[in-house]
């Protein structure tokens, strides 16, 4: 499976925690432009999607000179210290110099149409393959978790109680997010929509300002894994981590 094989420039601050939403918008930015229908048009020239229609990156990153169990050590003191959920690392297999990731950064992009609010989360998983002097890394992103608000959009308020619709505004829309199963508001709930059937891989989409800018953002933050990774090898996750102790 290969897609997308791309080689990124520039740097990104990223925590050791999973990335902000917030951070991460920034970063998309300043790299794309803050015009996301420019932007995802953009990108679409240089993407395709790989067998699964996923949308797939890919990079072999050199690490000349050091051994699998190294780099296996560097990577899984990055994979620890970045990932606090205990269930994000689904699978860390030394032998078979393999760890697998997968976790939610949430609220990518929050559009507000004329009847509806979509908030876009994903899950991407990530995949560290582990030779002799070299480390593969795997990204990949299928669906878009998203989260429609009835009600929710430029029309949503119109004729409602003033203090309803304070409230509503304060406790449902603030953030965009809710605990997961949720469903004490009918106006709430989730659906997966697949980025091979919606913008910029289908040019006819209703949903296209809101995955216009998930696409960019679902892109800029494959750039900064894969960025990290990188460091990782090259310089540690502190800087002191050499053999002179």
């Amino acid at each position: 499976m290969f897609a997308a094989i791309f080689v990124f420039c520039g740097t990104i601050n990223v925590q050791a925690q999973v990335m902000k939403a917030a951070d991460l918008e920034k970063y998309a930015k300043q790299k794309y432009g803050d015009k996301w229908l420019d932007a995802a048009a953009n990108l679409a020239s240089t993407l395709t999607l790989d067998k699964n229609e996923s949308l797939t990156y890919q990079q072999v990153i050199e690490a000349p000179g050091k051994t699998k169990a190294q780099l296996y050590v560097a990577l899984n003191y990055w994979a620890t210290a970045t990932f606090k959920d205990k269930q994000a690392i689904t699978l860390n297999d030394k032998e078979a110099g393999c760890i697998i990731i997968s976790s939610t950064i949430d609220a990518i992009a929050d559009h507000t149409g004329t009847l509806f609010r979509y908030v876009v989360s994903i899950t991407p998983v990530i995949k560290i393959d582990i030779k002799e002097g070299k480390v593969r890394v795997t990204y990949t992103v299928q669906n878009y978790d998203v989260l429609k608000v009835e009600d929710g959009g430029w029309l949503g308020g119109i004729g409602s109680d003033k203090d309803d619709q304070k409230r509503r505004n304060q406790t449902i829309y603030s953030d965009g997010k809710r605990l997961k199963d949720d469903k004490t508001d009918h106006r709430l709930y989730d659906e997966q929509w697949e980025i091979a059937k919606h913008y910029p891989f289908v040019e006819k989409d209703a949903q296209k300002r809101t995955c216009s800018k998930a696409l960019v953002m679902t892109h800029a933050y494959s750039n900064a894994i894969i960025d990290k990774v990188e460091e990782a090898l090259k310089h540690g996750i502190t800087g002191t981590e050499d053999d002179d102790w």
